[in-house]
């Protein structure tokens, strides 16, 4: 009797010892995303299994954005790193190059159906391929992939964490598809800071006019914008919005001399801070949604 206690209890401490020796070891994944909308998308795919950074920090352009050193030392120590690709992450060669990053980003938007627009006699790529919720479901795949990969012991909640994701992205698509197409065609004509929803627009169905290109970085002259106060005024664009992430002195100006009224504050290419709208991928396109549709109806 008492051997056979002895012997329960034995069995008893180590399964115990063993369940905390596999809690020990179980990975966490450090990585690193470019900006705040691809990270979040990471976090949901990854779980409790991945501790994400964002370099570009919740209201920051990502197209003019100045890493630290900080930022290169949390890309030194990162497990995996993620970003959207397509012209969008300028710096990123350059600080990974500063800060001895050996690795190689995993492109998110690899195998997004991109498209192409011409600015300033150049063909440029537009980056901007998550404000088509149809495209994040293939960031979903390619970060699913990735994470497998990198903690294959883990491979099977990522992949449930990605089928109960994309299946929240399938109903925001719709979601737009029907708020958006509530409005009558004539109307579905807005003014924004600079080129970022063409996807939304092709996707959904509304066309967006904008003074400056796909990248905050570009400079509109006065004839680019003399033609479009004369392209808004003959289209009849009754709406304007501005964008948490940049300067909306120049699309206030140019509302100002056409009439457009404001609809707000969009959120295109950056999350808002936790206690914000707009603090996750999800909300930020459901933000969007709502905001555009309402001014579009009026």
């Amino acid at each position: 009797m008492r051997t056979g206690h002895l012997t329960r209890a034995a069995l008893l401490v180590a399964g115990c010892l063993g369940a905390m020796t596999g809690s020990a070891s179980a990975r966490t994944l450090n990585a690193v995303a470019s900006f705040t909308v691809l990270a979040d998308v990471v976090k949901q795919v990854g779980g409790d299994h991945v501790q994400v950074k964002s370099l570009v920090p919740p209201n920051g352009d990502p197209h003019e954005f100045e890493p630290s050193p900080d930022d290169a030392r949390a890309l030194k120590g990162a497990d995996i790193t993620f970003i959207s690709g397509e012209g969008l992450e300028t710096w990123f060669a350059r600080l990974a190059k500063a800060s001895g990053y050996a690795g190689k980003p995993v492109v998110a938007s690899a195998g997004i159906r991109t498209y192409t627009l011409q600015e300033d006699g150049k063909t440029v790529t537009d980056p901007h391929v998550w404000n088509s919720a149809a495209n994040v479901l293939i960031w979903v795949s390619n970060i699913e992939k990735a994470l497998s990969a990198s903690d294959p012991e883990d491979a099977a909640d990522f992949k449930a964490n990605a089928a109960r994701y994309s299946a929240e992205l399938r109903e925001l698509d719709a979601y737009a598809h029907k708020a958006i197409g509530a409005v009558p065609a004539e109307r579905r004509k807005v003014l924004t800071s600079h080129d970022a929803f063409g996807y939304f627009g092709k996707e959904y169905g509304v066309t967006f006019l904008s003074p400056l290109g796909v990248s905050t970085e570009t400079e509109a002259s006065a004839a680019d914008v003399a033609r479009l106060i004369g392209q808004i005024r003959r289209e009849k664009v009754q709406v304007y919005f501005i964008e948490n992430s940049n300067d909306p002195r120049l699309v206030r100006q140019v509302a100002a001399a056409t009439g457009a009224t404001p609809g707000g504050e969009l959120y295109v290419e950056t999350l808002s801070p936790p206690d914000g709208v707009a603090p996750t991928y999800a909300r930020m396109f459901r933000h969007n949604v709502d905001r555009i549709a309402a001014a579009m109806a009026k």
